[in-house]
């Protein structure tokens, strides 16, 4: 599957659930860990996927009561002992093993899942997942996207979902003024509106972007974040065939509210800014020092 983009941040002092769901796997291009020469192309896999591998118990250090691979790899290959890859399981981290591209041998499987269009993605319901509650990350993400895309120029968003979820954020980074590139929603069964730059989801499983044809520049956005945008799920305490008996809906009490607007990851936005390569422009290092 695509490297899910929920790596650009984490929630600090907060355990997280896997990365990735069980029976898929990712490649990360990324160097992991700080250091120059630490492994990139790692292969990300679900943790109750691994077999045949065992804690090497002098690796073992953390940042809470956990494991996060700070000593080199953890995890080591119980028929040969060779370290192959790290068990991440500690606060403020993606649970997720990483193997090294050196130990893994690619071999013929099973058929891969098949890849769905776009009306059966959408309509299986398959980018609402488990991962919604972190929604701040995969809109860190977009917003970069969109300064990259706007080139430092005034950006309009149209009112409603999307000026919710990213207008503070570019009001703060972007100028005002004449000239404003309008910034709207656009996708399969949602259409094309009237835009000069449109949020459109990238499929889950190929990477690749929904592509606009009216001529508008595509923003890639988290197919779940977007589809959330795009179709808001409709909440009812009404029970959907018959109503209530009279007397029973009384004092229920409302949904709760955030208690403060809602703002993307700032680290996320910076992290996703720092791998492009338009980061070395001075506008866009001016924008970066900014923030939000």
């Amino acid at each position: 599957m695509a490297l899910p983009i929920h790596l650009a941040d984490t929630h600090w002092e907060r355990l997280h659930p896997p990365l990735l769901e069980a029976g898929s796997y990712s490649v990360d291009p990324a160097p992991f860990r700080v250091l120059s020469n630490s492994a990139s192309q790692t292969v990300l896999l679900a943790p109750g996927d691994m077999r045949g591998t065992g804690l090497i118990l002098e690796r073992a250090g953390g940042y809470c009561r956990g494991i996060d691979g700070r000593d080199g790899p953890n995890l080591a290959c119980l028929g040969c002992g060779l370290a192959v890859g790290t068990r991440i399981d500690d606060c403020g981290y993606w649970q997720v093993v990483r193997l090294v591209p050196q130990a893994v041998l690619r071999l013929p499987g099973p058929p891969e899942r098949p890849i769905m269009d776009w009306t059966e993605l959408f309509t299986t319901g398959t980018p609402w997942h488990r991962l919604d509650e972190y929604r701040d990350i995969p809109a860190g993400v977009a917003l970069a996207q969109v300064v990259v895309a706007a080139g430092g120029a005034p950006v309009e968003v149209a009112p409603g979902p999307v000026a919710e979820l990213l207008g503070r954020a570019l009001a703060a980074l972007l100028p005002t003024g004449e000239g404003a590139k309008r910034l709207d929603l656009a996708g399969p069964a949602y259409g094309e509106p009237a835009a000069d730059l449109v949020l459109v989801p990238v499929h889950p499983q190929t990477g690749d972007m929904w592509q606009p044809r009216a001529g508008a520049v595509p923003v890639p956005m988290d197919a779940t974040l977007w589809a959330e945008v795009a179709f808001p799920p409709h909440r009812t305490r009404l029970p959907v065939v018959g109503g209530l008996p009279a007397g029973v809906e009384r004092d229920d009490p409302l949904p709760p509210h955030p208690w403060c607007p809602f703002q993307p990851s700032r680290e996320a936005f910076r992290n996703t800014l720092a791998r492009m390569p338009a980061f070395r422009e001075p506008w866009l290092r001016t924008i970066c020092d900014r923030g939000f």
